[in-house]
């Protein structure tokens, strides 16, 4: 743990107070955790039966939005910073998942299949206003907003297999970013809006790759023979978080934006957030 402080900077991955969220199921069922920056100071926010997991930081740091099977099926819930004051979102027969916040905090967008099929929607920070963005027979998922509020980026199989899109806050505009024949998800835009990174099956296993808002310039930051995905930008662009099954456990690291200088944090699970 000492060499990852040293090499993250003085203990500060880049970005002074922030704390990664992530999911573990380190307790024996999935669970949501925050840490420090270079992986200490982990601290258990939910504690339940069933599973709790992708936690995603309000704007302002105050609360954490998280999916949760506590009803029965998935749905949305919203939490205070320190795991206090559970509020449940959504409440349907099908199933809410991956809650993304609005840059400035008064929406959160998520994918649902309460349609039938699986589309991108948004709500109001306090569940009211579900509005439907997506509807197609394929599903459309993982969304993320950029950091202008005026677009949101997510996964979809409507050509075919997985690609990212990139569509405005409305539902309207929907454009392609990527196409190739392997699996393209989880995009993530950077803080400066400049670009999107997101993990890709595309060289024969899943790794990291960062490309330019408008799909150019797509360029491999991971290469190993085991898988590296979910990618998560600290919040002064920086540096990237990000799980990889690298030793056959599924662990957290950090690595520069450009790829260099890859950082094990020495903590299971899958990091969903990086604020605070």
């Amino acid at each position: 743990m000492l060499l990852a402080c040293v090499l993250l900077a003085g203990c500060g991955g880049g970005s002074e107070d922030s704390k990664i969220a992530f999911a573990s199921d380190r307790d024996g069922d999935l669970e949501v955790f925050v840490m420090n920056a270079d992986g200490t100071g982990v601290t258990q926010l939910t504690d339940h039966d069933d599973w709790d997991r992708k936690p995603a930081w309000s704007p302002n740091g105050k609360q954490i939005a998280f999916m949760g099977n506590r009803d029965g099926d998935d749905e949305i819930f919203v939490m205070n910073a320190d795991g206090t004051g559970v509020t449940q979102l959504t409440d349907n027969d099908d199933g809410d998942w991956h809650p993304a916040w609005s840059p400035n905090g008064k929406q959160i967008a998520f994918h649902s299949d309460q349609d039938g099929d699986l589309g991108i929607f948004v709500m109001n920070a306090d569940g009211t206003g579900v509005t439907q963005l997506t509807d197609n027979d394929d599903y459309d998922g993982f969304p993320a907003w950029s950091p202008n509020g005026k677009q949101i980026a997510f996964t979809s199989h409507r050509d075919g297999d997985r690609e990212i899109f990139v569509m405005n806050a409305d539902g309207a505009g929907v454009t392609q970013l990527t196409d190739n024949d392997g699996r393209d998800g989880f995009p993530a835009w950077s803080p400066n809006g400049k670009q999107i990174a997101f993990d890709s099956s595309r060289d024969g296993d899943l790794e990291i790759f960062v490309m330019n808002a408008d799909g150019t310039g797509v360029t491999q930051l991971t290469d190993n023979d085991d898988y590296d995905g979910f990618p998560v930008w600290s919040p002064n662009g920086k540096q990237i978080a990000f799980m990889g099954n690298r030793d056959g456990d599924r662990e957290i690291f950090v690595m520069n934006a450009d790829g260099s200088n890859v950082v094990s944090l020495g903590q299971q699970g899958i990091p969903s957030s990086w604020g605070g």
